[in-house]
């Protein structure tokens, strides 16, 4: 390509055009790319360099975004219902209000991230490194944290009802406010977390797991 209005103007061809198998994006280099307020579901994106894309308001449902370099992207408002992001480097993105319920994040990588409002309901979060996230308010309902990495992440009046955080190292993190009914905290690392007027109705909380621990529960 010769520039980047050439490179805008193949991939948007590309992308539009019927003819086009959609699927086809994977291994692409799409930095910086503008594909705002798109639609772009079920599109193959595997390991595509998406470093500060603007995706905002994009509709990538079922979209295959594995092992993709999205650092600094713009997901703000997009919809990622049951796309698949496992791998992925998300560092420092922007997924402000973004729906992911039913995504697959298996070890994908948030440092950094804001999730401020974000939707995450029965997505697997498994393994993911979300250390200092911004999860303020976010809906973590049924998710799967299994060993996640949550280390000074802010979880300010999140809900994680029946959230599944077994093994996960919340050392350092915000719990302001958080709900946590019913939510799985088995072998979880709570060291100086914050969980000041947490709700803890039917925890299940570490079992001699916590060194030193400064928690304040306040009902």
């Amino acid at each position: 390509m010769k520039n980047y209005a050439d490179k805008q103007g193949f991939i948007l061809n590309q992308i539009t055009n019927k003819c086009f198998p959609r699927q086809n994006l994977s291994g692409y280099d799409l930095r910086e790319i503008d594909l705002k307020g798109l639609d772009l579901s079920g599109i193959n994106f595997i390991g595509a360099d998406l470093r500060g894309a603007n995706l905002s308001g994009c509709v990538l449902s079922r979209a295959n975004l594995s092992g993709a370099n999205l650092i600094q992207a713009s997901l703000h408002e997009a919809n990622l219902y049951e796309a698949s992001l496992c791998e992925a480097n998300l560092t420092n993105a922007d997924l402000r209000q973004a729906n992911l319920c039913g995504s697959f994040l298996w070890r994908v990588k948030l440092r950094g991230s804001n999730l401020w409002g974000t939707s995450l309901c029965a997505a697997d979060l498994s393994e993911a490194d979300l250390s200092e996230a911004k999860l303020i308010e976010a809906s973590l309902i049924e998710a799967n944290l299994v060993r996640a990495n949550l280390t000074r992440a802010k979880l300010c009046g999140a809900i994680l009802l029946e959230a599944n955080l077994t093994e996960a190292n919340l050392s350092s993190a915000d719990l302001t406010w958080a709900n946590l009914t019913k939510t799985n905290l088995s072998k979880a690392n709570l060291y100086q977390t914050n969980m000041i007027y947490a709700k803890l109705r039917d925890t299940i909380m570490p079992d001699n797991t916590i060194e030193q621990p400064q928690i304040v529960i306040n009902y």
